[in-house]
């Protein structure tokens, strides 16, 4: 069983029974409370059959498949030093990326900040229930559905424009949540960006952490970590960074390089395009990139979520939107412009365990 330390078992007890066992309470290494999502091992093809009857990424660390990955149902709210995941909160804000992972792993061992692989995970499940939650996207309220509202941090009223926008953690309504339940993830669109780490580009080149190894208490995330690898374009394997022939992003609609995906800065993440050139991105290394969430799992049907882009030097990625995105946030909007040392009052984490 997960991380528990000298604490009644009350609590989880009560909220694993209350929702049918989609939802446990972890414990961090101060006995604080986390309430988290539990999401059993799923296969690649349990997502979309094109993708592969292995097991998705998310369920694989070091090597060994898990039975399951538990993702913080709310953005992350530091507490005590420590960061835990609760209701009626103000989600943690203007934290940079290793900053975050370092507040995760002051948690215990297991816990990290929810990694690009198990937020991929995530939005391929939405994907493929039909179901896309909406979110804190207009000041407080849904820019959809006008009359969906959470409470406002700063007191305000929802739609009123006012410097901050965020909305306690939770205090939207189900369909905020990712299976449109009191019980599902919420908030994954909107509120705040949420980093999500083993992910990057440098110079353009996709780089990846294995798997979820990203998850692991002791891999080194660091710009400079012999852990991050390139994916080949034709074969999709994973290979050292900066050899011939990888993938790359480029900032523009369209263009002929090899093995090279093309989508504009601040554009619809669905309208991403393949080379048209010679040699485009192969069918392997596509649906690597679609199981992690970097590529469209199709090409339409994926509402507006939009794709931001820098491709000079190392960027690294935040997911979902923030509170004023509108249209453009979503649980496929990826943001790829900033370096891991930015921080904003708009970019947050959500905490995850995995065993």
């Amino acid at each position: 069983m997960p991380l528990t330390i000298n604490v009644p078992d009350t609590l989880r007890r009560s909220v694993e029974a209350a929702s049918g066992g989609k939802l446990t309470v972890l414990y961090t290494a101060k006995s604080q409370p986390c309430y988290m999502y539990v999401l059993p091992k799923m296969k690649n093809s349990d997502f979309y059959p094109a993708l592969g009857s292995s097991t998705h990424a998310a369920w694989i660390v070091n090597g060994v498949e898990k039975p399951e990955i538990f993702m913080g149902q709310h953005l992350g709210h530091k507490l005590n030093n420590e960061i835990v995941s609760i209701p009626g909160v103000d989600p943690i804000s203007s934290i940079n990326h290793d900053e975050a992972v370092n507040l995760a792993r002051a948690n215990g061992p297991g816990f990290h900040v929810a990694t690009n692989a198990e937020y991929a995970a995530f939005q391929l499940w939405c994907w493929k229930n039909g179901f896309y939650p909406r979110g804190n996207t207009q000041e407080g309220r849904s820019h959809e559905q006008q009359g969906e509202a959470g409470v406002k941090t700063d007191g305000s009223k929802p739609g009123e424009n006012t410097s901050v926008g965020r909305t306690l953690t939770g205090s939207g309504p189900s369909s905020w949540r990712h299976d449109n339940t009191a019980f599902g993830v919420a908030d994954l669109t909107g509120n705040v960006w949420e980093w999500s780490p083993g992910m990057r580009i440098l110079d353009g080149e996709i780089q990846v952490i294995p798997d979820n190894d990203a998850a692991m208490y002791t891999i080194d995330l660091s710009s400079s970590s012999e852990a991050w690898r390139a994916i080949d374009g034709a074969t999709g394997d994973l290979v050292a960074p900066g050899t011939a022939g990888t993938v790359m992003y480029a900032n523009s609609s369209s263009g002929s390089g090899d093995y090279t995906l093309y989508c504009s800065h601040s554009s619809v993440f669905s309208g991403m395009q393949n080379s048209g050139g010679a040699n485009p991105v192969g069918e392997t290394a596509i649906n690597r990139l679609k199981a992690l969430g970097l590529f469209p799992v199709v090409p339409q049907g994926l509402g507006g979520d939009n794709f931001y882009i820098n491709t000079s030097g190392e960027m690294l990625p935040y997911r979902g939107g923030r509170w004023y995105s509108a249209a453009d946030a979503g649980v496929f909007a990826l943001n790829l412009s900033s370096p891991r040392s930015y921080s904003s009052t708009s970019i947050g984490f959500r905490p995850a365990f995995v065993l």
